[in-house]
């Protein structure tokens, strides 16, 4: 088993949480604040904007099962991501997208993703990408919400849960 890990914004940290959780390989998830300014914020802190975090996912996996480029690329399918600090229904600076990363090693691969993915879509991309420079774990009823709240609100539509559950990564066969 080789463990490695990233941290994804895209939006609403429910509903990525739940989708990053279905696919092969994903060993856990978890929800939080991910490069903000302060100290152990609140998701009330969060919401005023005034921290700098974005609502992020963090996944843990094994690379073995799974490859960071095919994660991204499943990233790519459930945001806009050439829509600036907004997903679906959530405007904010909290839910702009970004991929931050704590292992050097991960942004080649990171950088090549990005580069074809705006060759496809031939905008300009409004994900920032950034090392991880800090994270704190959202409120213990944010941690699975839709696992535990199946009605919650998502930008998600259901249809993307399912793929994620059956996805595989062709990379590793």
């Amino acid at each position: 088993m080789s463990l490695k890990e990233i941290v994804l914004a895209g939006g609403c940290f429910w509903g990525v949480e739940k989708y990053f959780a279905a696919i092969k390989g994903v060993t856990h998830t978890d929800v939080g604040y991910a490069n903000g300014v302060t100290a152990d914020p609140t998701y009330r802190e969060v919401c005023t904007g005034n921290t700098g975090f974005a609502e992020a996912v963090r996944i843990q996996y094994d690379n073995d099962i799974v490859t960071l480029p095919f994660l991204l690329e499943m990233y790519y399918q459930v945001i806009d991501p050439t829509s600036q600090n907004k997903q679906g229904n959530d405007v904010g600076t909290q839910y702009r997208t970004g991929i931050y990363y704590s292992d050097d090693s991960d942004l080649p691969a990171v950088q090549l993703s990005l580069a074809a993915l705006q060759q496809r879509i031939g905008k300009p991309l409004a994900i920032e990408v950034q090392p991880l420079q800090n994270y704190y774990l959202a409120e213990e009823y944010h941690q699975e919400y839709l696992g535990k709240n199946p009605g919650g609100y998502c930008h998600i539509p259901s249809s993307a849960f399912q793929r994620a559950a059956v996805a595989t990564d062709p990379a590793v066969g």
